[in-house]
């Protein structure tokens, strides 16, 4: 089998247009992993240890998730376009500022709970044809293309290029509808393959071909996206979602496209692993620092609030404990969460603001809003 027509062919089409038949996987001849390889996966899995371990030790590990997956949506949502930051989307959550921009707040709302969906239904249902489609009927709910079929795969082609191309000078076309379940089918049975391969290549492999598959009319790509975090998951490579891989695709986004067409135009499977490969490595290094930086200002913070306000630090440190979860909050909020009057609220906001743990960012005499603005530039990109 010449190299190139190793991840599949190109077939003409009644249209005249050429689409993209996907072979099964895994590839053949098969991955070809060369010292290079061996170096990078094995960095790549050191990485992922050390992350899943440093939050291990934690007494709240969930207070890194909250953050994370945050984190993720942005990013993923981002690369489709969408223009909302992880500002925008908590302060959203916080019901605190009307947002400019609901459309794509709605975006990155829906991902976040697709992960939320999808790690809760991976306690019984493995990583399947039947869990993506559930993933991508709640990503697209009520959002820019949900009446293309959310939760079901695509019965017309669809192409990707720039905007109003047309299939026949389209960038990509991927497999028609029969060819396309066909490729689903084998993809489902290669992800419950039992033979031995390393599990984060068995992963890279499934992300280049999902795409190349492209099975749904729109949310392709995020999808994808959620499919490495589910798998990591499934895998128990990561007790948890704390990888942000889309920040490296955005970073490298040109690259990243390069790497999976070159897949589909080249057989060249070996370099899209080791791109791959790579920004799992980055981007779990990046995630355990992270949560170093943040176990360590938790407790600078705590010894702050513990030292300046003596025999009031009680209620301070109640409201810091759950800024790692609502990092945004008004006086309305934190009446609650401490059970205070609106005057004794605002003078422990007032406090705190002294202390330059929080910050009003609404700029108004009424209704403000503030800010735990230490801990948001952690995951300032």
């Amino acid at each position: 089998m010449s190299n190139f027509a190793r991840a599949g062919r190109y077939v003409e089409q009644p249209g005249k247009y050429k689409a993209f038949i996907p072979n099964p996987l895994p590839p053949l001849p098969e991955i070809k992993i060369d010292q290079e390889m061996w170096q990078i996966l094995s960095q790549a899995d050191l990485a992922l240890g050390r992350l899943d371990g440093s939050t291990d030790a934690l007494p709240n590990p969930d207070l890194f998730v909250f953050m994370y997956i945050r984190k993720e949506a942005v990013l993923s949502s981002q690369i489709e376009g969408t223009q909302a930051s992880l500002m925008d989307i908590l302060e959203f959550e916080a019901k605190a500022i009307e947002p400019d921009n609901p459309q794509d707040i709605a975006e990155v709302v829906n991902y976040i709970a697709s992960v939320n969906h999808g790690l809760e239904r991976l306690t019984d249902l493995p990583v399947s044809l039947r869990l993506i489609k559930e993933i991508h009927k709640k990503l697209m709910n009520g959002v820019r293309g949900s009446e293309r079929d959310p939760g079901e795969f695509r019965r017309t082609q669809n192409w990707i290029g720039a905007g109003g191309c047309s299939l026949n000078n389209a960038t990509y076309v991927p497999p028609p509808p029969y060819e396309m379940n066909q490729a689903l089918d084998n993809l489902e049975k290669f992800l419950h393959d039992s033979t031995p391969i390393p599990a984060l290549i068995k992963i890279g492999l499934a992300h280049a071909q999902f795409e190349t598959i492209h099975p749904f009319l729109d949310g392709n790509g995020r999808t994808g996206r959620l499919l490495i975090t589910f798998l990591l998951c499934e895998q128990n490579i990561l007790k948890r979602p704390l990888l942000y891989i889309s920040y490296y695709f955005k970073k490298h986004r040109t690259e990243y496209y390069d790497r999976l067409q070159a897949v589909r135009d080249n057989g060249n499977w070996e370099d899209w692993l080791k791109f791959f490969l790579r920004g799992v490595y980055e981007v779990a290094q990046e995630a355990s620092a992270t949560a170093r930086k943040i176990v360590s200002m938790k407790e600078e913070h705590r010894q702050l609030v513990l030292n300046e306000m003596g025999r009031r630090s009680g209620n301070a440190i109640t409201l810091l404990e759950s800024l790692y979860f609502k990092p945004i909050v008004a006086v309305e909020n934190v009446q609650e969460i401490i059970q205070l009057s609106y005057p004794n609220a605002n003078t422990l906001i007032k406090e705190m603001c002294d202390l330059g743990l929080l910050q009003e960012i609404t700029g108004q005499k009424r209704n403000r809003v503030f800010a735990y603005q230490p801990f948001l530039d952690v995951f300032k990109e």
